[in-house]
């Protein structure tokens, strides 16, 4: 399949999120996509989160940094200009995440600059042991977008400050803060480059694996993106939203998976509503399975019942039906 490349020059984050959408259900699909892109002091949030519980909302509002959901899974990262992201758009056939194939070349241009990279938990990018790039990806119509970061010179003491880490997952993990877990690349290069240069030579990996050619955003393109921009990724109900009326919330983070969310409201002695939340990632809309347990009594066999013969994995990519059994019971 023949790669086209956006080397987009805009740090507004509303708008690149929305330049990724658009490329993923618009542009055509004879051809791959690859994009460079990096925003200006945002929190990105995975699709499933609760916003106000992933950020420290005092210290966001008062250093101007822009809140903005994206389509894909996975918890909430901080970026800024020394951070760099990056953005596959293809074909696939895959049933399950594979974040392997991915982030595969950016390792391998990481080891051509003596940094022994390497892909680690779920979905990370680690320098001995520590954070450097969190990935995430979209399914849906045999397609897959698939976008990640690099923390190549951020701000580590702002990242600390602005996203509320859940302690469970600190702990869960043996570490005691989040600036132990991350670090940036440049100290580790053996001769330091520059984010300019780190940028070209990726796309350099990239195009020498899958050789391609520049796309143009034409006048229409951008027009596009901005309508998208302006309906969804610069309100306030897609960004933060409401958090789900509930009547019982139960939580619990599970191993391989994240952490799980779940908001029931019962009424008349059956669940009414039930709304899934969290830094977990998914192939099918956890909503789908949450609509079989619509009218069921909230009790450990009603749960049981509605989970036979449900591949749970498809709704939270590493959870098997007993563990979130085990959530809801």
């Amino acid at each position: 399949m023949n790669l086209s490349y956006l080397d987009l020059s805009t740090t507004d984050p509303a708008y690149n999120l929305a330049a990724e959408q658009y490329v993923f259900d618009v542009l055509p699909r004879d051809r791959a996509y690859f994009m460079l892109w990096q925003n200006d002091r945002a929190i990105i949030i995975g699709k499933y989160q609760n916003t106000l519980s992933e950020i420290n909302e005092p210290y966001v509002q008062s250093h101007g940094i822009r809140v903005v959901r994206r389509l894909s899974g996975g918890g909430a990262v901080y970026h800024d200009l020394g951070n760099l992201n990056f953005t596959f758009i293809t074909d696939s056939d895959q049933k399950r995440l594979d974040f392997r194939r991915f982030c595969l070349p950016v390792i391998r241009t990481l080891h051509t600059l003596g940094v022994e990279a390497e892909l680690t938990g779920r979905n990370d990018i680690t320098i001995q042991g520590q954070k450097i790039s969190g990935n995430s990806q979209y399914l849906k119509g045999g397609r897959v977008m698939h976008h990640g970061t690099i923390l190549f010179d951020s701000d580590l003491h702002v990242v600390a400050e602005a996203l509320r880490v859940d302690e469970e997952k600190i702990r869960s993990k043996g570490i005691k803060s989040v600036r132990s877990r991350v670090t940036n690349v440049r100290p580790h290069l053996p001769h330091d480059v520059s984010l300019a240069e780190f940028r070209q030579m990726l796309l350099e990996t990239i195009l020498a694996e899958t050789p391609g050619e520049a796309y143009t955003l034409t006048p229409e393109d951008t027009a596009a993106i901005e309508a998208l921009r302006a309906e969804r990724y610069a309100t306030w109900a897609w960004n933060y939203g409401k958090s789900p009326a509930c009547t019982i919330c139960k939580r619990r983070r599970i191993e391989g998976c994240g952490t799980v969310e779940a908001y029931l409201d019962v009424k008349g002695g059956v669940i009414a509503a039930l709304s899934f939340r969290g830094d977990f990632f998914s192939t099918d809309d956890p909503s789908l399975l949450a609509a079989r347990f619509l009218g069921l009594r909230p009790n450990r066999a009603a749960y049981a019942e509605a989970l036979r013969d449900v591949d749970v994995a498809r709704y939270f990519t590493g959870a098997t039906a007993q563990e979130l059994l085990a959530l809801l019971a």
